[in-house]
């Protein structure tokens, strides 16, 4: 009777110890950053960049980040797109334009978290993936991809990509000369129908697998709202893995796949910044 009462205590102890190393923090300590995330219609990196059709080609060359010049018109930008008044020759009709999303993030020494924070928008005809009503992209750059400081996650978004309109069935999004033990996105993704995340990363193609860094990626709709919350070791680990630490600075974007899309139809974000425990545009701030 004793061996088995000190096994479980010992079983209760290992438990909460488990359950412990991957507590949420207090979200109510954690200022929450307003992120527009919008429809981009077929806005590649190459449109971008190609100064007869993008003003902002210009600024770029100067430094000049497409959050500084976009921030505050992102929605505006999404809706010319989504009706198809701008860069979009596949109009979904009732799409929506924008989706304002609340980010915070935290971290307690070993595990960087974020959460996501938006109300569900109308949605429109076509399901894409019937099987995910939503999904939630995050990528994450220290600093070696070229202009992800500025242009964040569009680096990997090419016009010969498989969704674009001239696109190759076969290529999935990637960065420019890029390899996992150089110029990568480190990418995470949680995906609604298995509640659970992937992870992985963008180099010369987007691979799913072989990070090690994602603790816990899960998610759920209050009523009209969706709550996404990432665990993710600070120290990284696998394959297409950055390893994070206090002080440092990083880029960062995301996208979400709102009502049942897949490929380009989905709404992302400009490029931010995400300190760990540093001044950024989202701060990982100790708890």
């Amino acid at each position: 009777m004793k061996q088995k009462l000190l096994a479980s205590s010992l079983a209760a102890l290992l438990a909460m110890a488990a359950g412990g190393a991957i507590a949420a923090p207090d979200w109510s300590k954690a200022p929450g950053k307003k992120i527009v995330v919008f429809y981009p219609g077929v806005s590649p990196i190459e449109w971008i960049t190609k100064g007869t059709e993008h003003g902002g080609a210009k600024g770029l060359r100067k430094g000049e980040s497409c959050a500084s010049c976009h921030d505050e018109e992102a929605a505006d930008m999404g809706k010319k797109m989504v009706t198809g008044q701008k860069l979009e020759p596949n109009v979904i009709k009732g799409k929506a334009a924008a989706i304002p999303v609340t980010v915070q993030a935290a971290n307690d020494g070993t595990n960087l978290y974020l959460r996501f924070t938006w109300k569900q928008p109308a949605g429109g005809a076509d399901k894409m993936d019937k099987d995910n009503q939503v999904k939630l992209a995050i990528m994450l750059d220290d600093n070696k991809v070229e202009r992800a400081n500025l242009s964040g996650c569009w680096e990997t978004c090419h016009q010969d990509v498989r969704t674009m309109p001239e696109g190759n069935k076969d290529k999935t999004k990637y960065v420019a000369g890029g390899s996992a033990s150089g110029k990568f996105y480190d990418l995470m993704q949680w995906t609604s129908k298995a509640n659970k995340g992937r992870d992985g990363h963008v180099a010369d193609k987007r691979i799913m697998e072989g990070g090690k860094a994602l603790v816990e990626a899960k998610g759920e709709k209050k009523g009209d709202e969706w709550v996404v919350t990432f665990t993710r070791k600070l120290a990284g680990g696998g394959d297409g893995d950055i390893a994070m630490a206090s002080g440092k600075t990083y880029n960062f974007g995301f996208a979400i796949h709102d009502d049942h899309t897949e490929g380009r139809y989905h709404h992302v974000s400009l490029g931010y910044t995400l300190g760990v425990d540093a001044k950024a545009d989202v701060t990982a701030a100790k708890q």
